[in-house]
């Protein structure tokens, strides 16, 4: 408080003006004391050399068996990693990254392709793509997995020209439209005769609402953002947000992700527990992706920020402003039936519930 808020009735001048200099000592003080807790903080620790390692009978700690030394996967014979040991921890863990990335480890180089095509077409070559031994699903085409594995170490093992080949491919760039022919035969897609359809993860989605709206933040690096409402309470509670500003239109990459939590509108898309690696996640279809989609806060937001936009860039005229919509999230012009059926919904209730629709479309959020 201010020296001037305070009563000094019954004080004497000397004393009402003492008393006045310690008031303003004390908030010059917490000002200090406020600077100081601002300042970066820097995380140090204290490390020690780890001990030995021994064999525990039975797993139990207290029944020490012979000791370990470092070495290779006894499965791999054909690739040994011997080590003296007396090798020190630096040169343990070079050679254990040489042998990681060595031409003649023939498992490293095919699980980055699988995993690569599995994010761009929806599920690997490989279908379980951290299992490749007896307990996984044999490759669908043993050949393509083993031509991109050793292309991609030839090449350098360069991930961007891994997406490149991908991308550029016939496979990749083909219609997923399905035909009688194939259906009858595959189904599944399994053979790949046309591009299996799917429907985006949680952070693609939320991504192109921002973009589509104009609010993404690409910018790369720093801090990221929070969904949950800060708190200093000893358990701590994790509130959702309710309001969201351009602090929070960044990638989804950088949101931060409390484990046990989900973001209140987009963790309904399969997003998995941050505590639990997860290789595949799960496709699942409910009602509250539908309802979270339509009713949370930050769509209802975005999509008045989107009508916004729609009615700056393309005018007063209602046409006008369904096709530059269609454009922006589908990247195609509406046909004339779309066009009326829109026409007729944005003079009934408003742009704003025309977005809402625009962002639940199944050409939305769906990889064709």
């Amino acid at each position: 408080k201010n020296p001037e808020n305070y009563s000094f009735a019954g004080l004497s001048g000397e004393q009402a003006e003492e008393l006045k200099g310690l008031i303003s000592e004390k908030k010059r003080l917490e000002n200090e004391i406020r600077k100081l807790e601002e300042m970066p903080k820097v995380y140090a620790g204290r490390f020690v050399e780890p001990g030995d390692t021994f064999r525990l009978h039975r797993g139990d700690p207290m029944m020490e068996r012979e000791q370990v030394h470092p070495g290779g996967i006894v499965s791999l014979a054909s690739l040994p990693l011997d080590l003296p040991e007396s090798t020190p921890e630096q040169e343990r863990r070079l050679a254990l990254a040489e042998w990681i990335a060595s031409e003649e480890n023939p498992l490293t180089a095919r699980v980055i392709v699988n995993r690569v095509w599995h994010y761009h077409f929806g599920k690997g070559l490989v279908k379980t793509p951290s299992e490749f031994g007896n307990l996984g699903v044999e490759p669908s085409h043993p050949e393509l997995l083993d031509y991109l594995a050793k292309r991609f170490v030839d090449e350098g093992w360069s991930l961007k020209k891994l997406h490149k080949w991908i991308l550029m491919s016939q496979t990749y760039r083909q219609s997923s439209r399905p035909r009688e022919d194939g259906l009858s035969v595959d189904a599944g897609t399994k053979l790949l005769w046309r591009y299996p359809p799917h429907r985006l993860e949680a952070e693609p989605i939320r991504d192109s609402i921002l973009a589509i709206s104009g609010n993404l933040d690409l910018s790369m690096g720093g801090p990221g953002y929070e969904v949950f409402e800060p708190n200093d309470n000893y358990v701590h509670v994790y509130e959702p947000k309710r309001s969201f500003g351009p602090e929070e239109w960044r990638r989804m990459v950088y949101q931060f992700k409390p484990r046990m939590e989900q973001d209140q509108t987009f963790g309904v898309f399969d997003c998995p527990d941050a505590a639990l690696p997860t290789p595949k996640r799960t496709r699942s279809t409910t009602p509250l992706q539908a309802l979270n989609l339509l009713n949370s806060p930050f769509i209802l937001q975005q999509c008045g920020i989107l009508s916004q936009r729609l009615v700056e860039d393309a005018g007063a005229d209602v046409s006008d402003q369904i096709e530059l919509a269609f454009k922006l999230a589908f990247g195609r012009s509406p046909c004339d039936t779309e066009l009326t059926s829109a026409e007729a919904l944005v003079n009934q209730y408003g742009l704003p519930i025309f977005c809402r629709a625009m962002f639940n479309a199944y050409e939305f959020l769906y990889v064709n």
